[in-house]
């Protein structure tokens, strides 16, 4: 077998191919996108035909990925626990981008800084998967990248009816001694996810029936 070329940032989509064995088609969530080939955690997958849902707060942001993930449904909104508006916080390194003003505070220093703060709509996580899920379609995973907003995004899915085999959830600062502490962790554990990987930042987590 050649080795995949790695798009992740931590490598979190090779891991993430052998959790799935090798599988050659599915379907992805991908909720902070950020870019269709940077820090992507599904962009191996897109080549090897598989197809999804791709989700960013930034402005602007689903041109590139209208352009190069034609497979796709691209969809330029934040996501939070209810739907409005929000102030956005923008980096000159868009994958720092934040809704987290703590997050963005601690990481605007040389050589990032904020350029600026907006307002960006939101809306629920479960609320956007009703609109855009083809029907019956499962979902294989879902990546979630939101720069300290993971909790909030996860909390808005509904879980019954939305529910992946596999979740990536960024676990910032949260070594592995203190995972089960993680607020993250235990709003999985509370339905039926079981960590099973870690990358640098990001936690991988199986669902029960599979785990």
């Amino acid at each position: 077998m050649q080795p995949n070329l790695c798009y992740g940032q931590d490598g979190e989509d090779l891991i993430l191919d052998r959790l799935l064995e090798y599988q050659a088609e599915g379907f992805y969530v991908d909720v902070g996108a950020h870019h269709p080939v940077r820090f992507s955690n599904t962009y191996l997958f897109y080549r090897r035909g598989w197809r999804g849902i791709n989700i960013d707060a930034e402005p602007g942001s689903m041109r590139l990925f209208r352009k190069h993930r034609r497979r796709d449904i691209n969809v330029e909104c934040g996501v939070a626990g209810r739907g409005g508006l929000m102030p956005y916080f923008r980096f000159n390194e868009p994958a720092l981008n934040t809704f987290d003003e703590g997050e963005a505070r601690l990481k605007d220093k040389p050589p990032f800084k904020i350029i600026e703060q907006v307002e960006v709509p939101v809306r629920r996580l479960d609320d956007l998967l009703a609109q855009y899920m083809p029907p019956r379609q499962r979902i294989d995973f879902m990546t979630v990248d939101v720069e300290g907003k993971d909790y909030e995004v996860l909390a808005s899915n509904d879980w019954q009816r939305f529910r992946p085999r596999y979740i990536l959830a960024e676990t910032l600062r949260t070594d592995m001694l203190h995972l089960a502490e993680c607020p993250v962790v235990k709003l999985l554990g509370g339905v039926g996810y079981i960590p099973v990987a870690k990358a640098y930042n990001t936690t991988f987590f199986a669902s029960g029936d599979i785990a």
